[in-house]
């Protein structure tokens, strides 16, 4: 199983992820990312586009308590 996701590296994904890299998020694997949602125990709502799920990152961000926002400070006199 891939290493699970740090709070900056999914304030960095995009829109919307795949399942197995919102299962990353959420420190699952690839398979019990699968069997959750096919199950309808997946914790976030899911889009469905044909036979693949798709999980919008504000939905991970609201389940881990994350708060959307940079994801690195620039330092003020570092810049320039």
């Amino acid at each position: 199983m891939a290493a699970a996701l740090s709070v900056e590296q999914v304030r960095a994904l995009p829109a919307s992820v795949t399942l197995v890299d919102a299962g990353r998020a959420l420190g699952v694997g690839r398979t019990l990312a699968h069997e959750l949602a096919r199950s309808g125990k997946w914790p976030t709502p899911l889009l469905r586009l044909g036979t693949r799920y798709r999980v919008r990152r504000a939905d991970l961000l609201d389940l881990l308590g994350i708060e959307d926002g940079p994801t690195k400070v620039a330092d003020p006199e570092s810049v320039g």
